[in-house]
C-alpha cells in the first residue's frame, strides 16, 4: 500500500504536556509510521523515539536534526538543473516527509516558488499523467460523482479547513488540461501552508474531472482522466452541486477556493455558491486584489492618486474582469462617481475595446465602456484606446505574448512621464512584454511589475527590481484570515481589504517597490490575514467568538500563534 493512502488524523493526536509544550501521540508504530508523510521524520527520529515506537533497525543509525535534513535536501535540489526535475523532486519529498518539505520550502521560498508554482507548475500540469507517482487529494469524476459522499469519507483528514478545487478548464494561459489541473490545486495548497500558516492536515486539493474538450488527451492511452467531452450546462452544475453538498456534510468548516475555471464557469460557479459555502475565485478576486495593490503602490511611488489614472486592461477573461472590478472599487473609494470611473477604466478583449453597443458574453457587460466616450478616437484597438483614452496604466491579462509593443508603450508614455506597465500573464512565455524592453523603450521611466518572476534589469548604470504581482501575496492571507474568523461568507470587502493590506505592508517595509520580495510572503500574509479578520467582523460574517474583543496587537498575536510552523514535534506514547 502506498504511504499516501494511509490516514493521517486517525493515526495521531497532538497533545500539550504539563510543561506547556506540544507533542505528538502516534496511534501507529513501526514501519507504517515512516509511511505517513506528516509524521515521518526520517533520520530525525531520536534514539528514544526509535526504541519506543518500534523503529529500531528500520532507520540509518545516525540521528539528524531537521536543520541537517534541510541542508541535505537542498543539496539534492540544487543538483537538478531542469526546473521540472526540481518540481518532481520537491513533490516526491512532500509525499515522503511533509515537515521537511515545508521547512525546506520556507527557507528557500524565493528560489522555490517558481518551481512549486508558476511558471514551472504550468509544465507540471501538462505532464501530470506522466509524472504521477502517489495519490494526493480528492478526485471526483463523472464515474464517481454519484458517490461523492463516500469518496469524501475516504479522505484521511477529519478537519479540512481549506479546499482548492479546479475543473482544469482554463489553467494559467494554457487552457484545458483535464485531470492535470490537480497539480495546480496541490501547488496552491503548498503556498497556503508555507505562506498562509494553514497546517497541511487542514488542506485538501480537489480535481473535478468533468471531462476534457481536448481530443489529444482523450486519445492518449497514458492520460489518467476520464476520456469524454466536458460536461456543460445543467449536467455540469449538477456535478458541482453534488461536490458542494458532500463537502458541506463532511467538512462544514471548510472554505473553498475555486481555481482555473473557464471564464463563463468561473462567474457562474462563484455566484451560485459563494453564499452557500464560504468561497472565492482566485482568478477573479485574487488577481483583482493583487493587481489593485500593485497599482496603488505604483501610484504612491509616482506621488499620484489612483483616481488620477486612466487604466487600460488588455484581456477580458476571469482575471481581466476581476482586475477591472478591483480598480473600479479602488477609484470608488477615492470618491469618483460611476460616470467618472467609466471614463478611466477601459477593458479590451480579442476583438478590441468592450463598448456597450457590441455583442458580448453576459459577464463582460458590466465592463463595457459607453460608446459615446470613444467619439473622435482613431480606433478601438489597443493602440487606439491607449491614445484616445490617454492611458497612464497598461495592465496585461490577455495570455498573448508581445502585445505590449514599443509603439504602444511609448504611446502610454506620451500621456504621462512614468507609465505603469504590468505584463501580468502567466506563464513567462505568455507575458505581454519583457521588463527589459519596457524599461529600455521608456529610458527607465516606466514602473513595471509582472505576473511571473523576472530578474532585475540593469539599465544606464541602474538596477531595476521587477515586482512580481503574484496571487500568492493575497490568497494565503485571505484564506487564513477567513479560516481563523470562521466566516459564513467571504465578502467582496474582505477581498478588497486584502489588497489594501498588501499595499500597506509594502509601503511600510518596501516603499520603493510595487510588491514585496517573495521571501516576505509569510509576513505579508499575516498582515493580510489580520485585515481580513477585521473586515469580516465589520461585515458581520465572523463567527469566531474569541476574536470579537481583540485589539490590533492581540489580533496580530493571535494570527501569529495560529500560524503553522514546519517543525518536528517530539513523539510520546
Amino acid at each position: 500500500m502506498s504511504h499516501a493512502y494511509l490516514p493521517l488524523t486517525d493515526h495521531y493526536d497532538v497533545k500539550r504536556g504539563e510543561d506547556g509544550h506540544r507533542y505528538v501521540r502516534p496511534l501507529v508504530r513501526g514501519f507504517n509510521l515512516t509511511r505517513i508523510p506528516l509524521l515521518n521524520k526520517g533520520t530525525a527520529f531520536s534514539e528514544a523515539e526509535r526504541d519506543e515506537l518500534g523503529l529500531e533497525g528500520l532507520l540509518a543509525p545516525q540521528v539528524d536534526s531537521l536543520e541537517v535534513l534541510i541542508e541535505r535536501a537542498y543539496g539534492e535540489f540544487t543538483k537538478r538543473r531542469d526546473p521540472m526535475d526540481k518540481h518532481v523532486y520537491l513533490r516526491n519529498l512532500q509525499d515522503r516527509n511533509e515537515v521537511l518539505f515545508y521547512a525546506l520550502l520556507a527557507q528557500h521560498v524565493e528560489e522555490m516558488l517558481p518551481i512549486v508554482y508558476t511558471p514551472t507548475v504550468g509544465e507540471a500540469v501538462k505532464r501530470f499523467s506522466q509524472i504521477y507517482r502517489y495519490p494526493r487529494g480528492l478526485t471526483l469524476s463523472t464515474g464517481n460523482i454519484a458517490r461523492a459522499g463516500q469518496a469524501l469519507a475516504n479522505v484521511p483528514l477529519n478537519d479540512v479547513r481549506i479546499i482548492v478545487a479546479t475543473d482544469s478548464s482554463a489553467i494559467l494561459g494554457i487552457g484545458d488540461q483535464g485531470f492535470g489541473g490537480m497539480a495546480i490545486s496541490i501547488g496552491k495548497l503548498s503556498l497556503y501552508t508555507v505562506a498562509g500558516g494553514v497546517g497541511p492536515d487542514k488542506t485538501l486539493p480537489v480535481e473535478l474531472d468533468v471531462g476534457t474538450g481536448r481530443q489529444d488527451l482523450r486519445e492518449d492511452p497514458h492520460y489518467l482522466g476520464v476520456k469524454h467531452e466536458r460536461l456543460t450546462g445543467d449536467e455540469y452544475l449538477s456535478f458541482v452541486d453534488r461536490f458542494v453538498e458532500a463537502t458541506l456534510q463532511r467538512y462544514p468548516k471548510a472554505i473553498i477556493q475555486w481555481e482555473d475555471f473557464s471564464k463563463d464557469a468561473a462567474f457562474t460557479v462563484l455566484e451560485r455558491y459563494r453564499k452557500v459555502v464560504p468561497s472565492f475565485n482566485d482568478d477573479i478576486q485574487g488577481t483583482g486584489a493583487v493587481v489593485l495593490s500593485g497599482v496603488l503602490n505604483a501610484c504612491r511611488i509616482k506621488g499620484e492618486a489612483l483616481g488620477e489614472q486612466v487604466v487600460v486592461i488588455h484581456g477580458a477573461g476571469a482575471g481581466g474582469a476581476g482586475v477591472a472590478a478591483a480598480i473600479r472599487e479602488g477609484m470608488r473609494r477615492e470618491g469618483l462617481t460611476p460616470e467618472q470611473i467609466a471614463g478611466r477604466v477601459f477593458v479590451l478583449d480579442s476583438r478590441g475595446l468592450l463598448t456597450d453597443d457590441r455583442p458580448m458574453e453576459d459577464y463582460k457587460r458590466p465592463l463595457a465602456t459607453p460608446k459615446a466616450l470613444t467619439q473622435g478616437w482613431a480606433s478601438t484597438d489597443l493602440l487606439g484606446v491607449v491614445q484616445g483614452a490617454g492611458a497612464t496604466v497598461l495592465l496585461g491579462l490577455s495570455g498573448v505574448p508581445n502585445t505590449f509593443s514599443e509603439e504602444i508603450v511609448k504611446a502610454a508614455q506620451a500621456n504621462t512621464t512614468r507609465p505603469l506597465v504590468f505584463p501580468l500573464s502567466n506563464p513567462t512565455a505568455n507575458s505581454e512584454a519583457l521588463p527589459e524592453d519596457i524599461l529600455r523603450w521608456t529610458d527607465g521611466q516606466a514602473i513595471v511589475a509582472t505576473g511571473s518572476p523576472f530578474a532585475p534589469v540593469e539599465l544606464n548604470g541602474q538596477s531595476f527590481e521587477i515586482g512580481q504581482g503574484n496571487n500568492a501575496f493575497i490568497f494565503p492571507g485571505l484564506g487564513f484570515g477567513a479560516i481563523l474568523a470562521r466566516v459564513r461568507e467571504i465578502t467582496p470587502d474582505m477581498v478588497t481589504e486584502a489588497a489594501y493590506a498588501l499595499a500597506d505592508y509594502t509601503a511600510q517595509h518596501w516603499p520603493q517597490r510595487t510588491y514585496p520580495p517573495v521571501s516576505e510572503l509569510s509576513k505579508a500574509s499575516t498582515h493580510v490575514a489580520v485585515a481580513v479578520i477585521k473586515q469580516a467582523l465589520k461585515d458581520g460574517v465572523a463567527t469566531e467568538f474569541k476574536i470579537r474583543r481583540m485589539g490590533d496587537t492581540d489580533l496580530k498575536a493571535f494570527v501569529e500563534r495560529k500560524f503553522w510552523q514546519p517543525k518536528y514535534l517530539p513523539f510520546r506514547e
